[in-house]
């Protein structure tokens, strides 16, 4: 067979196309990639269960804590009244005999490097309490590391820390605090943090994975978590930043999800929060690290149209609260030292700007009529106008600022045609109306194949991105949703072929990113995720891999390809004297495949491959189960295609 490709109308591919989408699902950020090692560590954490527009909201400051030793007569008291900071106001009431404690659930233990360092803090206030703390790390009852620490009976609130090198390595350890002395202390904030962690903040190891992908932009903070179950958890940038402890705790819109068919809705992780350790101000620095440029999303005044029929109507005085919000985001990011949010940023310690490009207006919403249960509640959330609002009010003060429009959650659907409709009529009207609209894609990888080819006929003009795609392989009697097997080959081979399709028609697909991002083994929401992690390791998936290829091996220009069998799927791009020529092979055959072009474009100087068995994937056992494999050249222009295979053909002039 022959995969051709010509440089007549070829198109340039925008720099930094492929990138990121983090969310805080799956316990991505609070036990995933925010460091922080210990679980509800300020006492804030609430259990939360409900249906529909109907949510029970219970604090449970307690969770996470329990006596230490078992059987310990520990009393454990949640209180409010004198709080550390009104923020985030339960603290613990701690009573014990001498030597009793308390320990931390810490997600599924404490995991320790050996000849790493960690850092503990806490604060106490003690009023008549004159003995001693003490903090550490302990394994089966024997200390790994342990710091005493004098109490101040001030009746005041005290910080203390204290650093340590570990010198064994430990698993399911447990974090201990203990009284030496028979006493009562109030306690909050404790954290245990390792100190490797980029920023002080982000887990290495997460952070290296999401960095060796080299994306070109990184979307924040979701997703549905941006919009909330309901308006009251919406996610509010102005309080996550500043002062870790006065970020006021959220709970996480994850902490529910629908059960089947029904209204109801459960999770196994109910206690699901947001610390907001890491805010805006670390994402914003995320984004530097990764050498991304940074893509907020921001509510438009509609909670997750999945779960809630609440909204601010169009007229209600309380929209102007989430318009001011994106104008001062966009002040934060991008303004000078004498504007009220960018003297902020620089206080935070970063006293150059940003560089703020892009502006997300909105997650998965459409133009709805919901179910009233309130006569004087409008007819419909007026999806359309809003959004209108905002871009004109956001583009009077900011006209450079690339807004991203959103066509709403599912493909091909009358909303989602609706969306495209409105969205080419405002362009016509006004050019800079958006930059690009997002498109959600979660379907088989059937689905992915039959429609590699969508964006050849789309009409040229209106820009896409495509926010958040995966292939969901269903088999009957096995379930793979929610675990690491969802992320088999078969879904990565899929992805693969559709997205030579994105890169061939890289004038109208701008920009892309697989979603989910992060998913911590034993505590998802969804599935397939592109990086899987637990407390001790974090590896890349099949799909990780496909993404890596496509972000690595993509030059500036497409190229028209085609290939002349059916079920092999082709794109071509060049830069500076390369050719990058992907192949995805989706039949169970060996092809021999010839390339060839209207031009002298060199000979194949590298083969890279990703192949496995159908339902393979990678695990924390086998994380490199697969992975590319080079391959050496053994024709100028030909190479033999396994089957079930990925490959980039790198020539060179």
């Amino acid at each position: 067979m022959k995969i051709s490709f010509t440089r007549q109308d070829k198109t340039p591919v925008k720099a930094g196309g492929v990138g990121l989408f983090i969310e805080d699902i799956n316990y991505a950020i609070d036990g995933g990639l925010y460091a922080e090692m210990l679980e509800n560590r300020n006492f804030e954490a609430k259990e939360v269960s409900g249906k529909w527009d109907n949510y029970a909201v219970k604090p449970d400051g307690g969770y996470a804590w329990e006596a230490y030793p078992a059987g310990a007569s520990t009393q454990m008291k949640i209180k409010t009244d004198r709080p550390l900071f009104p923020e985030n106001p339960h603290y613990m009431r701690f009573t014990a005999a001498a030597g009793e404690g308390m320990k931390n659930r810490a997600y599924d233990g404490i995991y320790l490097r050996r000849g790493a360092e960690y850092k503990i803090s806490f604060w106490m206030r003690a009023y008549d309490y004159r003995g001693k703390a003490l903090a550490g790390v302990f394994k089966d009852g024997v200390p790994l590391f342990k710091k005493k620490f004098k109490a101040r009976p001030d009746g005041k609130w005290h910080h203390y820390t204290c650093r340590f090198k570990c010198k064994v390595e430990a698993e399911r350890a447990d974090f201990v605090f203990e009284l030496l002395g028979a006493g009562m202390v109030h306690l909050d904030c404790f954290s245990m943090m390792p100190c490797d962690a980029i920023f002080g903040v982000f887990r290495r190891d997460l952070a290296e994975l999401m960095k060796d992908l080299k994306p070109g932009f990184l979307r924040f903070p979701g997703g549905c978590v941006v919009e909330g179950n309901g308006l009251e958890n919406r996610y509010l940038w102005k309080e996550s930043v500043g002062q870790k402890e006065r970020r006021r705790q959220n709970w996480n819109r994850w902490a529910v999800e629908r059960a089947g068919d029904s209204e109801e809705l459960r999770c196994p992780f109910p206690h699901y929060g947001q610390t907001l350790g890491i805010g805006f101000y670390e994402y914003f620095r995320l984004a530097e690290y990764l050498g991304a440029k940074p893509l907020p999303v921001l509510s438009v005044g509609i909670a997750c149209q999945y779960m809630s029929t609440e909204f601010v109507p169009l007229g209600d005085p309380a929209l102007e609260t989430y318009i001011q919000d994106a104008l001062d985001l966009v002040e934060f990011a991008n303004g000078g030292p004498e504007t009220m949010w960018g003297k902020l940023r620089a206080d935070l310690g970063h006293p150059a700007p940003f560089g703020l490009e892009y502006l997300a207006l909105g997650n998965e919403q459409w133009v709805a009529k919901p179910v009233q249960k309130d006569t004087n509640m409008p007819a419909s959330n007026e999806f359309y106008k809003r959004f209108e609002l905002f871009e004109e009010r956001i583009h009077a003060v900011y006209p450079a600022i690339k807004i991203v429009g959103t066509a709403g959650p599912s493909f091909g659907t009358e909303s989602y045609r609706s969306a495209w409709d409105w969205t080419r009529e405002k362009l016509r009207e006004n050019a800079n109306f958006v930059y690009c609209t997002d498109e959600h894609f979660y379907v088989t990888p059937q689905w992915l194949y039959d429609h590699a080819n969508v964006y050849d006929g789309y009409p040229r003009g209106p820009l896409v991105y495509v926010g958040e795609f995966a292939a969901h392989v269903n088999i009957p009697g096995k379930t793979l949703f929610k675990t690491p097997a969802a992320n088999c080959w078969e879904s990565a081979l899929a992805e693969a072929a559709f997205m030579t399709g994105m890169e061939r028609n890289s004038d109208v697909v701008v920009m892309r990113s697989y979603a989910p991002l992060l998913g911590r083994l034993g505590y998802t929401q969804w599935s397939p995720n592109l990086i899987w992690f637990d407390g001790k390791a974090a590896y890349g998936s099949a799909n990780y891999h496909v993404q890596k290829l496509y972000s690595l091996y993509t030059g500036d220009f497409a190229l028209k390809t085609a290939a002349d069998m059916p079920h092999i799927y082709a794109s071509a791009t060049e830069r500076d004297g390369f050719t990058f020529v992907k192949v995805a092979n989706a039949t169970e055959e060996t092809v021999d495949a010839e390339v060839e072009a209207d031009y002298d474009f060199g000979s194949l100087t590298r083969i890279i491959c990703l192949t496995g068995g159908a339902l393979d994937y990678n695990t924390p056992e086998e994380p490199d189960k697969i992975v590319p494999q080079e391959i050496a050249p053994t024709a100028p222009r030909a190479v033999r295609l396994s089957p079930r295979s990925f490959y980039v053909l790198v020539f060179r002039k």
